[in-house]
């Protein structure tokens, strides 16, 4: 199909068929403006390296996949609960309590919809999910009982008159729908326009393009069977036979199965090496080059993109610390605040609010938590502030029938029936 074939669709359309009709049956395109037009046009990014970058091509590159893997994982296996912001206690009566943290709809669990919905922001500036919502047989309030991911590149968002956001979303099948904002949940990251997110395939495309180069010209290297290019010189001319034996030879040296196999050179030839190997090119130094870049567009320390450049020591606690409060953390404000956005009413924002817990990601090693638990329950003289069950419940222990902290009680008489 050529590209006019975009414009004209499959056939063309009666004179007598509408423009709804003919963005229904997916025909083609109706216009310019067109929005899949647009994002056809767009949604294949051109770097200098000749490379298109879109998210399908630039998830291939192992460090952008290792990049949003890791933020959308991260935000998916942590906890994120509904409490009440008075006495910080986990709202578990409140409805939404269960869809954010246990089961946002029949058929992905709290990981993969957070994990989802973040990848999607991550790679295609925003993420958005349908609110449905239900009538409660207790209150007979609305209240909300799941959340549905909706394809990102099918969704525009603009602001109307009165200053709302509106969604127009294009399903696989059917007319457009326009939905209002109390009809989604939009998740973002930094904005310009303050409607749109940043994509990270974007922001990142040509040092995506250069590595996806690099990784071509390595492997062509071992396609060809050789890191080092050269010239083979005769002082005359070679004979028909020995140049039909010379090309069979090179054509069996190809390939990096053949890597290392000498040629046999006839009537006084002589091979000259011109080229130069992928240590002299820096092609090493390229490759992790790109990985910085990446590191740097996503926030993810190179460490944690496998770059052995550091002790995995007492190093690591350093890079968890350094991930969370500098790749994480503005994902969970945006997470906690778009909870609170598109979830909750007014009502309810003053007194709910949604918090993540990556207490796992911070937690040191086992000798660090106990000094941490022990001072803290009023080990060596410091000032108690905290309660024996929850020092349990940060280890993810059970809380005791009488739950007394060690450190402060009384001593007790020893019971006269066990002496």
């Amino acid at each position: 199909m050529g590209i006019m074939d975009l414009f004209r669709g499959k056939e063309a359309a009666p004179a007598s068929t509408g423009r709804a009709e003919v963005m229904a049956s997916g025909a083609g395109y109706v216009s310019l403006d067109d929005p899949r037009l647009i994002e056809f046009l767009r949604d294949g990014m051109m770097t200098a390296t000749g490379f298109t970058v879109n998210p399908e091509t630039a998830l291939r590159n192992p460090s952008m996949f290792r990049a949003c893997s890791l933020i959308s994982n991260s935000i998916g296996m942590l906890p994120l609960h509904l409490i009440v912001q008075e006495t910080k206690e986990k709202a578990t009566d409140h409805p939404l309590y269960r869809v954010l943290h246990r089961r946002p709809n029949t058929f992905q669990s709290a990981f993969d919809f957070r994990a989802c919905m973040q990848m999607r922001a991550l790679v295609h500036k925003n993420s958005f999910a349908r609110i449905l919502r239900s009538t409660s047989i207790r209150t007979g309030k609305s209240i909300v009982s799941g959340l549905v991911p909706l394809d990102a590149r099918k969704m525009t968002v603009s602001l109307n008159a009165s200053w709302r956001m509106e969604y127009l979303y294009e399903p696989s099948n059917g007319p457009k729908i326009r939905y209002q904002a109390e009809d989604i949940f939009h998740l973002r990251g930094a904005s310009i326009d303050g409607l749109n997110g940043f994509s990270l395939i974007e922001q990142a495309k040509e040092a995506i393009g250069l590595a996806l180069s690099a990784e071509l010209a390595a492997g062509r290297m071992f396609k060809n069977g050789t890191l080092v290019g050269g010239a083979l010189s005769h002082k005359g001319t070679l004979s028909d036979p020995a140049f039909e034996r010379l090309q069979a030879s090179l054509a069996e040296k190809e390939g990096a199965d053949n890597a290392g196999k000498n040629l046999i050179l006839e009537e006084g030839m002589e091979w000259k090496a011109y080229g130069s190997n992928a240590k002299d090119s820096q092609m090493t130094e390229l490759r992790k080059l790109q990985i910085e870049e990446i590191a740097r567009v996503s926030g993810v320390p190179r460490p944690l993109l496998m770059v052995d450049e550091t002790s995995w020591g007492s190093g690591i606690e350093a890079l968890g610390q350094f991930f969370v409060a500098y790749a994480l953390n503005p994902w969970f404000e945006a997470w906690q605040q778009a909870v609170e956005r598109c979830l909750l009413n007014d009502d309810e924002v003053e007194i709910y609010e949604a918090k993540f817990n990556p207490g796992a990601l911070l937690r040191g090693s086992l000798k660090d938590q106990a000094d941490y638990l022990s001072k803290a329950l009023g080990a060596g003289g410091h000032q108690p502030w905290i309660h024996y069950d929850e020092a349990r419940s940060t280890m993810d222990l059970p809380d005791r029938e009488r739950p007394i902290n060690p450190m402060t009680a009384a001593p007790t008489a020893p019971d006269p029936a066990r002496t």
